[in-house]
C-alpha cells in the first residue's frame, strides 16, 4: 500500500478553496489573522459548531471543532500547509485543498490580487468584496 500522495489536478482558476479543522476559537482567529496577513489566504471562514466523527486506535471517536474555509491560490498550498502545521499540535491536522472550476469573475481577480506576493501600489488589492460575498 502506498503511503505517498498523488499530484492533483490543477485549479482551472489558479484558486482553490482549503478546509482544515482546529478545535476551538483560540486556534481558529490567530491562524486565519495569520493566514491573510501572510497573503497566503484572501479571506478565511470561520465556521462553528462542527461536529467531527472518525476512527482512531479501534474506536469511533466524536469531537466538536471548527472549520476554517480558505479561499488562496494554488500554488500557496504547501507554504499555507506548513504554517497551519505550525500552528496546530497533531501532525494530521485536516488541510485539504480542492479546485476552484469557475465563479463570479471580479471575486476571482480579488482573490488573486489579495494573495499576491508582487509588490503592492494602488489599486484593487485589500478591497474585500460586498459583504456576504467572501
Amino acid at each position: 500500500m502506498s503511503t505517498s500522495v498523488p499530484a492533483a489536478a490543477a485549479s482551472p482558476s489558479g484558486a482553490i478553496v482549503v478546509y482544515v479543522t482546529v478545535p476551538h476559537i483560540q486556534v481558529a482567529e490567530p491562524l486565519a489573522e495569520k493566514l491573510v496577513a501572510a497573503k497566503l489566504a484572501a479571506c478565511v471562514n470561520i465556521l462553528p459548531g462542527v461536529t467531527t466523527i472518525y476512527m482512531c486506535k479501534g474506536n469511533v471517536e466524536q469531537e466538536e471543532e471548527m472549520l476554517l474555509i480558505i479561499k488562496t491560490r494554488e500554488e500557496l498550498l504547501t507554504e499555507l500547509t506548513a504554517v497551519v502545521q505550525a500552528s496546530c499540535w497533531d501532525h494530521k491536522t485536516e488541510v485539504i485543498g480542492l479546485p476552484i472550476l469557475g465563479g463570479n469573475p471580479s471575486y476571482l481577480q480579488w482573490l488573486m490580487d489579495s494573495t499576491s506576493r508582487a509588490a503592492t501600489g494602488a489599486g484593487s488589492e485589500g478591497e474585500a468584496p460586498a459583504a456576504g460575498t467572501s
